[in-house]
C-alpha cells in the first residue's frame, strides 16, 4: 500500500432547505470538476433571516482529494 498525498480546497454551499443539503450541494458541485474527493469538513454555518424565519443556509466546506500519481 502506497502513501497518499491530498489536496485541500474550500467551497461554500447554500440551500433553502437545510445545512445537510447545503453540504451535499457543495460536494456534488465540486465533484463535477475535482476527481478523487475522499473526505470533507463543514467548518462554518451561516444563513439569512427573512421575515423572522430562515431564508437560506450557507455552509463552508473544506474537502480533501487524493492527488494521482
Amino acid at each position: 500500500m502506497s502513501d497518499h498525498v491530498y489536496g485541500l480546497r474550500e467551497v461554500v454551499g447554500t440551500s433553502t432547505t437545510s445545512v445537510d443539503d447545503a453540504v451535499r450541494t457543495a460536494i456534488r458541485r465540486a465533484a463535477r470538476t475535482v476527481r478523487n474527493i475522499e473526505w470533507f469538513e463543514a467548518s462554518e454555518v451561516r444563513g439569512q433571516v427573512v421575515d423572522g424565519d430562515v431564508g437560506y443556509f450557507q455552509v463552508t466546506v473544506k474537502f480533501g482529494f487524493r492527488i494521482e500519481e
